[in-house]
């Protein structure tokens, strides 16, 4: 099968390369990629910000495909089945976070892309339990972003509670997904983008933004809420001074660049800055039954599996509306 993987922690670059078609194990799913959705954590990975867990490794955990052999014991699926796979990829099931729902904080949890080959591939295995089966009226590309951008934007915005005016930071794949759900749901959303970025403004308000303009700019109301998509420390203090007394900023990414000081007058009258980290199995369930039920419209530009580097380049440059999508 083909793969594009990383070989060099910090080169830069992905690989083609030939390798065998994996067998499943016990437990496991081989799944024949039909797309592989374009990630800033993929990005992070290939760039050196995240230090490689194994290499090689193929990236990619927004898998779209179809089930092409079983392992042993696995009968919750059948041959030719369309399902998904994740970010979370394997978790122990015994330590105090798995017992307690949160497994997303596993200390020896194993993710898609990072610690097991991904789905910059034309095949990949994965352990059924973290598999998925996908709602009908979405196309293979069109549901691929639902799977990280979308898991992830959905447990950023379970973290904003009930606020009914929410800023967006980074208009990407992540917000483009929430921002519909958002609005379904009767909330406003405001979107920041990078200043002078006037297309992606305006895709924002094609989503239902009821505002959008630079991250320099000031809406006409504060903010209950603000979710953080893009990967930018200062962004935090000046999410903390648009929201309103006892507010929350989410920062949604798995990486972010440095936070600078700021005055202790942004976080007061209870404040708050939170991270989200990874997702849930019960994360993936919720949001895949909700997507099943709304129109959500994703943005997505098709790459072969071959121009993974151009699509993680564009990604990186702000040149995707939405979201990337390889297909093998």
């Amino acid at each position: 099968m083909r793969t594009m993987s990383l070989a060099t922690a910090g080169a830069g670059v992905l690989e083609p390369c030939e390798r065998e078609t994996p067998s499943p194990a016990a437990g496991q799913v081989l799944v024949r990629v039909q797309a592989c959705g374009v990630c800033r954590t993929d990005l992070h990975l290939v760039s050196g910000e995240l230090a490689p867990r194994r290499l090689p490794i193929t990236p990619g955990h927004e898998i779209v495909g179809t089930v092409a052999a079983l392992g042993s014991g696995v009968a919750e699926f059948a041959i030719g089945e369309r399902v998904g796979v994740p970010w979370l990829g394997w978790t122990c099931g015994d330590c105090d976070w798995c017992r307690s729902g949160r497994e997303n904080l596993c200390r020896r949890a194993q993710f898609i892309g990072y610690d097991i080959d991904g789905g910059y591939a034309e095949y990949t295995v994965a352990d059924a339990r973290y598999v998925f089966r996908l709602p009908e009226s979405y196309t293979d590309a069109e549901v691929a972003p639902l799977l990280c951008a979308g898991l992830i934007g959905y447990r950023s915005y379970c973290m904003t509670g009930d606020a009914r005016r929410l800023g967006l930071y980074g208009f990407g794949a992540a917000a483009h997904i929430i921002t519909q759900v958002a609005v379904h749901q009767g909330r406003e959303v405001c979107a920041f983008t990078t200043p002078g970025d006037s297309a992606g403004q305006a895709f924002a308000r094609s989503c239902g933004a009821v505002w959008a303009g630079g991250s320099d700019e000031t809406p006409s109301s504060n903010l209950d809420a603000a979710i953080i998509f893009a990967p930018v420390g200062p962004l935090v203090p000046e999410a903390l001074s648009r929201i309103v007394p006892g507010g929350t900023v989410v920062c949604a990414g798995i990486h972010m660049s440095d936070i600078p000081s700021f005055p202790y007058r942004l976080l007061w009258e209870e404040r708050v800055v939170r991270s989200v980290a990874n997702l849930t199995r019960q994360d993936a369930q919720e949001f895949l039954a909700l997507a099943g039920t709304l129109p959500i419209r994703t943005s997505t530009v098709p790459y072969a599996l071959s121009d993974a580097n151009r699509a993680l380049a564009d990604l990186g440059h702000g040149r995707i509306e939405g979201a990337g999508v390889l297909i093998p």
